[in-house]
């Protein structure tokens, strides 16, 4: 019979550290209707990695049911800059940030009627992880290059873009449409 380990001994706190004293919330969060996150694998060797963004059948991407990719494109942003908000009405947008890079997503649902209308996500992309985040219609999106160096993403779209204005459906709000603290970063 194993003995059960005794619970290590309290720090007593002083008086003004516990009243400024929490306990940060790790839970999940509630994700806006639609909004999917794919973890990727990255496979490592002596000379490199690889990680694959997405298996294709006739422009249908393997990992996110009913996605068909009908253009790719790659984008940077320069360190502290942020790049908001971008809406559509008819695209679906599938972001990749590479794990070397470090990016602050933002996502902002606009879909009068939606479960999740109202609600926003705020994240990381990059830092270390490879991973898909699937924006659907009417979700505001931008991003904040909160990295020392370039950041970089590549995203395909199932709507190809348009500069004529009948056919464009890319638009904006302005960068601080939720108040220019969503963009700071949290402390603490």
């Amino acid at each position: 019979m194993t003995a059960t380990p005794k619970p290590e001994p309290k720090a007593r706190i002083n008086h003004k550290a516990q009243a400024a004293y929490f306990v940060q919330d790790y839970t999940s969060k509630q994700a806006i209707d639609g909004v999917q996150i794919v973890e990727l694998k990255r496979f490592n060797d002596d000379g490199g990695a690889i990680t694959e963004l997405g298996r294709f059948a006739a422009g249908m991407h393997g990992q996110l049911a009913g996605f068909e990719c009908k253009q790719v494109n790659y984008s940077e942003m320069e360190p502290g800059a942020i790049k908001a908000f971008h809406l559509h009405h008819r695209q679906t947008d599938v972001w990749y940030v590479p794990p070397c890079d470090k990016l602050l997503l933002v996502l902002h649902d606009c879909r009068a009627g939606s479960p999740t209308e109202g609600k926003t996500m705020r994240f990381v992309l990059g830092d270390g992880k490879d991973r898909l985040v699937r924006i659907p219609p009417g979700v505001a999106h931008g991003a904040g290059n909160i990295g020392q160096k370039t950041g970089r993403i590549i995203y395909m779209v199932d709507v190809q873009f348009s500069i004529t204005p009948n056919e464009c459906d890319e638009g904006r709000l302005p960068w601080d449409y939720l108040g220019a603290e969503i963009w700071e970063l949290v402390r603490g």
